[in-house]
């Protein structure tokens, strides 16, 4: 069945390569991206209509205008390449790799763990920056790795299995269709006077919409490979004490795991926000914590591959 052409198989087949293309390649700088594509996709229309009366109509528009054309355009594309056979194989699985980053979510949180161990705070706090929104000038050694747990935690949901889960169930457009929701997101959803109308609907109702249900399967699966009884009591007591209805799953999951407390007042533009605890033992992190954090994500990812492999293997 694997070495034949069928819908099926070429879907698995996708997946597994652009799997292997993230895990070789990661997120380089020089490969062009159609993230960035969206990136200023978003920007143009942040600046044409994020001013003067109508911001969160306008906000909507945009949002619903941006997630169409994506998902339309790689329904299109999908039509035309249907009898391809291999280089629809080939597209789907450059596309998938587009998709993901757990590679770049892994190599730079160790960049930043590098630093931790060599006790170069400023470098730490500079390579903590590129992968978090909070402000990082003042943060502590302990701050920082406790950043980088959540953000290992809040970014295996969101930026790995969310995607993957999209693609399991409407292929390439859904997947790309979510990866436009997620970029906006991080983009236009602060609540901020900015953008607090003008993003509200890409990120308090589509993007969360989105992840309910990759948040939470991902707490599931972080929590029993192997069980964790201490992290299915955080997620139970904590997960809706984020501000977020979906990031408190997978770190109070990790939080529970590490036995370790997450959360706190944290700098966001300027701002200071206080997030409420996830957890009460406020010990000193180690490199130790940040590396079963990794392999915690590595087993995950591996389960829903395996997962996935197995529903289609024997039920289609």
């Amino acid at each position: 069945m694997f070495f034949s052409f069928s819908p099926c198989t070429d879907f698995l087949w996708a997946m597994l390569f652009g799997l292997m293309l993230d895990s070789v390649l990661g997120d380089p700088r020089w490969l062009p991206h159609p993230i960035r594509l969206f990136g200023n996709m978003i920007v143009f229309f942040d600046q044409k209509l994020n001013n003067g009366s109508f911001r969160k109509v306008k906000g909507i528009f945009t949002a619903v205008l941006l997630t169409s054309i994506v998902f339309w355009f790689f329904c299109l594309m999908e039509f035309l390449m249907k009898e391809q056979g291999v280089f629809k194989i080939i597209f789907d699985s450059v596309f998938f790799f587009y998709g993901i980053s757990n590679r770049s979510l892994i190599d730079e949180a160790l960049k930043a763990e590098k630093f931790v161990m060599r006790k170069d705070i400023l470098a730490a706090r500079k390579q903590l920056s590129m992968i978090v929104g909070r402000d990082t000038s003042t943060l502590s050694f302990h701050q920082i790795r406790t950043a980088i747990l959540e953000t290992l935690a809040e970014n295996l949901s969101d930026g790995v299995i969310a995607p993957m889960f999209f693609y399991v169930i409407g292929g390439i457009p859904l997947m790309m269709t979510y990866k436009m929701i997620n970029t906006m997101d991080s983009m236009i959803g602060y609540k901020n006077d900015r953008y607090r109308d003008f993003g509200w609907f890409a990120a308090c109702i589509l993007d969360d919409f989105f992840n309910y249900i990759p948040a939470r399967l991902t707490a599931l699966f972080m929590i029993v490979l192997p069980p964790s009884v201490r992290g299915f009591r955080f997620v139970v007591k904590y997960a809706y004490c984020h501000p977020s209805p979906n990031s408190g799953f997978p770190e109070s999951a990790l939080a529970g795991i590490l036995d370790c407390r997450f959360g706190g007042t944290n700098i966001y533009h300027g701002i200071p926000v206080e997030k409420p605890y996830i957890g009460k033992n406020n010990r000193v992190l180690s490199h130790f914590d940040v590396m079963k954090a990794i392999a915690v994500n590595l087993r995950v990812v591996l389960f829903f591959v395996l997962l996935t492999l197995f529903v289609v293997y024997f039920f289609y």
